[in-house]
Formats: C-alpha cells, structure tokens, sequence
C-alpha cells in the first residue's frame, strides 16, 4: 500500500448497503450509483490483503448478473461515473491476480479510478468504460 492511502480495514468497515431506490435499480444511474460504492469497497478490502481475489471475482460476476435486470434505453447517455465504474469493473476482471498485486503503476490507475467513484479524485486519464 502507498503511503499516501489512508489504511482500509474491511473486518471493522460496514459494507455498503445498496439503496433500491422506488421499483428497483431499473436505471444505469441508479444502479452505478450504488454499486461503485460497494465496488470500490471490494477493491480497496482486496488491495488491503483483508479479502482473497475470489470475493472481488464473485462481486464482479453478481454485478454483472444483476446488470441484466437493468432496464437501459439505446440512447441513454452515460455519466462519467458509469464510464468509471465499467471501466474499474472491467480492468478488475481483465488483469490477473500477480498483475493486480505487483503492477504498481496499475493499482495506482485502478486506486484513481476507486477515488473518483468516492468524489474525492479527478476523471482518470484513459478511462474508458463502456455497458457490457
């Protein structure tokens, strides 16, 4: 862990909850917005040592799985949140565990990415997040 994060400690952290909003996450907003959360708190837990790879594969299949009940309109547009998170979504399932663990320079792209979702860092360079 770089010094500049603040220690993460996934045993005394509540996981977030998602907040079904008024007939279910039936929107692409709705939905990224309460699963970054929860998205961001899975990989900073796996980043820590506090959880194994599995937990984050298991989390980024349910996503995936849940996503299929999102109701989504051709021309919807995203957010730049959305791009965020399918990008941090994807680069999570795409990179192996050893990359995951020893590339420095992509867990300091993929902690960006984790701050942006919590509002606390700028749009990351190169983040391109596409719908599955």
């Amino acid at each position: 862990m770089a010094e500049s994060e603040p220690e993460f400690n996934y045993m005394k952290t509540n996981r977030p909850n998602v907040v079904v909003s008024e007939g279910g996450l039936k929107t692409p907003m709705t939905f990224v917005d309460n699963k970054a959360r929860q998205l961001a708190f899975y990989i900073k837990a796996y980043f820590s040592h506090q959880i194994p790879y599995s937990e984050v594969d298991l989390y980024l299949w349910d996503t995936l799985e849940e996503w299929a009940h999102v109701s989504i309109k051709k021309e919807e547009p995203y957010t730049t949140k959305e791009r965020v998170f399918w990008h941090l979504l994807h680069q999570i399932g795409f990179w192996s565990e050893n990359m995951l663990e020893n590339d420095k320079y992509l867990r300091g792209e993929l902690t960006n990415c984790i701050n942006y979702l919590e509002g606390v860092g700028r749009f990351p360079v190169d983040c391109v997040g596409i719908r599955p």
